[in-house]
C-alpha cells in the first residue's frame, strides 16, 4: 500500500461515518417529530369526539399546505445552496429564510383569520387560532432544516424534543378548556416555544424585513418548488377526495388503513428526506463525479427496505392486524401488496430527487414532479374507477414506477448537461 492509499483511506473511513452519523440524526429527528403528532393526535381525538376532532383534521391538512408553502420558499433553497458552506454564509443566508418563513406565516395567518371570521362557530375559531401559531410552526419546521444544512442534526432532534417536552403540558391545559380553538393554540404555542430555543441554538435572529430580498435572490428556485411542493400534497388530497367520489367513504378508510400499517417505513423515508438533498449537495461539492451513484445507492436501499417491510406486513396474522385496525383490517390487508410496490417505487425516485435538488436543477425537477403528480392522481382514479379500493392502489403504484423513472431520465441528462458544461472546449489551430 503507497503513503498516499493510507492517508485516503482513514479520511474515506470518516467521511462515511460523518455522512452515517448525519442520516441517524435525520432519522432521530423525524422519530420525535412524529411521535408528537401522533400525540397530538390521539389526544385531541379522545378529547373532543369525532366532529370537533374532523374540525381540527381540518386545520391540521390547512397547516400541511402552507407548511409546503414556506418549505419552497424558504427552507427548500436554503438547503440547496447553502448545505455545507463556510459558516458565515450559512448564518446569513438562514437569517434571510427564517425571516421569509416568519414572513410565510404571518401573511397566511391574516388570510386564516378573515376564513375564520366568515366561518364562525368551532371550525372559525380554530382557523383564527391557526393565524395565532402559524409563524411560530413555520419558524420551528424553518430551523429543522438550517440546521441539517449546516450538518448539525442533533440541533434539530433536540428542537423536535423541546417541543414535545413543552407540548405535552400545553394538551392537559387545552384539554381542560376542551375547545378546538384551545387545541390548535396548545399545539402551535408549544411550536413556538422550540422556534425560540432554535433562535438560541442556532445564536441567528430571523430577519423577516429581508425576506423580499429572499425571495428575490432565491426566484429561480424557490418559485419552482413551491408549485412542486404544492402539487404534491394536492394531489394525495385529489385522489382522495376523488376515490370518496367513485368508490366510497370506506375505500378511503381502507387505502389509509394500509398507509398506516406502512407508518413506520414512511417516517423513516421521512427523516431521512430532511438528510438526503444536503448530503447530496455535499457530494457534488466534494467529488461530482459520485453524485450518480451516491443518488443511485441511496434509491437501491430505500426501495429494498420498502419491499422488505411490505413483505413484513404480509405476514401480520389476522388476530394482530384486527387488533391495530379494528374492522378496517380485513379491507387494508387486501392493499398491502399494491400499497408496498407504490412506496417501493416512491423510494426509487427519492435519490433522483435528491440529486437533481443537489444540482439546483429547478426546472427539470418542476416538470418531473408535475408529470408525477398527474400520473398519481390519473392512475389512482382510474384504477378506482376499474376495481375500487385495490384498483386505485394499483394504479398508484403503476403511476409511481413511472414517476420514478422520470425523475431518473431527468437526473441523467442534468448530470450529462453538467459534465459537457464542466469539460472546456479543445480548440484546434
Amino acid at each position: 500500500m503507497t503513503t498516499e492509499e493510507e492517508k485516503t483511506r482513514p479520511t474515506a473511513a470518516r467521511a462515511r461515518r460523518a455522512v452515517v452519523g448525519r442520516l441517524s440524526w435525520g432519522l432521530a429527528d423525524q422519530a420525535a417529530s412524529s411521535i408528537g403528532n401522533f400525540l397530538v393526535g390521539m389526544y385531541v381525538a379522545r378529547s373532543l369526539g369525532l366532529a370537533a376532532f374532523g374540525a381540527f383534521t381540518l386545520v391540521w391538512v390547512t397547516y400541511g399546505v402552507v407548511l409546503n408553502v414556506s418549505r419552497g420558499l424558504a427552507s427548500d433553497p436554503l438547503v440547496v445552496r447553502f448545505s455545507g458552506v463556510p459558516d458565515a454564509s450559512w448564518r446569513a443566508a438562514t437569517a434571510r429564510a427564517s425571516g421569509t418563513a416568519l414572513g410565510v406565516g404571518a401573511v397566511i395567518g391574516v388570510v386564516s383569520v378573515a376564513v375564520g371570521l366568515s366561518l364562525g362557530g368551532r371550525l372559525g375559531g380554530a382557523f383564527v387560532g391557526l393565524a395565532i401559531v402559524l409563524p411560530g410552526l413555520l419558524l420551528q419546521d424553518a430551523w429543522r432544516f438550517a440546521f441539517f444544512a449546516a450538518g448539525a442534526g442533533r440541533k434539530a432532534f433536540v428542537n423536535d424534543v423541546v417541543w414535545g417536552v413543552a407540548l405535552v403540558p400545553a394538551l392537559v391545559m387545552a384539554a381542560k378548556a376542551g375547545s378546538v380553538a384551545g387545541f390548535v393554540l396548545a399545539w402551535g404555542g408549544s411550536a413556538a416555544v422550540a422556534a425560540g430555543y432554535g433562535c438560541f441554538q442556532s445564536g441567528i435572529r430571523p430577519r423577516p424585513a429581508l425576506a423580499r430580498a429572499w425571495l428575490r435572490e432565491q426566484r429561480d428556485l424557490g418559485y419552482r418548488y413551491l408549485v412542486e411542493n404544492v402539487s404534491l400534497s394536492g394531489a394525495s388530497q385529489l385522489r382522495a377526495y376523488g376515490l370518496g367520489a367513485i368508490a366510497g367513504v370506506g375505500a378511503v378508510g381502507a387505502v389509509r388503513g394500509a398507509e398506516l400499517l406502512l407508518g413506520p417505513f414512511l417516517a423513516v423515508l421521512m427523516g431521512l428526506s430532511l438528510v438526503t438533498v444536503p448530503e447530496a449537495a455535499r457530494v457534488l461539492r466534494q467529488a461530482p463525479h459520485k453524485l450518480g451513484r451516491f443518488c443511485g445507492l441511496l434509491s437501491g436501499a430505500l426501495a429494498a427496505a420498502a419491499l422488505l417491510w411490505g413483505g413484513a406486513l404480509l405476514l401480520v396474522p389476522d388476530w394482530a392486524g384486527e387488533h391495530l385496525l379494528g374492522q378496517v383490517w380485513d379491507s387494508a390487508a387486501q392493499l398491502i401488496v399494491p400499497i408496498s410496490l407504490g412506496v417501493c417505487a416512491v423510494s426509487f425516485g427519492v435519490g433522483a430527487a435528491a440529486g437533481l435538488r443537489a444540482l439546483a436543477a429547478a426546472e427539470r425537477s418542476l416538470r418531473c414532479q408535475l408529470f408525477a403528480s398527474a400520473c398519481y392522481v390519473g392512475g389512482g382514479l382510474a384504477g378506482a374507477a376499474a376495481a375500487g379500493a385495490v384498483g386505485s392502489a394499483w394504479g398508484v403504484a403503476a403511476a409511481n414506477a413511472c414517476g420514478s423513472a422520470v425523475w431518473w431520465l431527468h437526473l441523467r441528462a442534468a448530470l450529462r448537461e453538467r459534465h459537457h458544461n464542466s469539460v472546456p472546449e479543445v480548440r484546434t489551430s
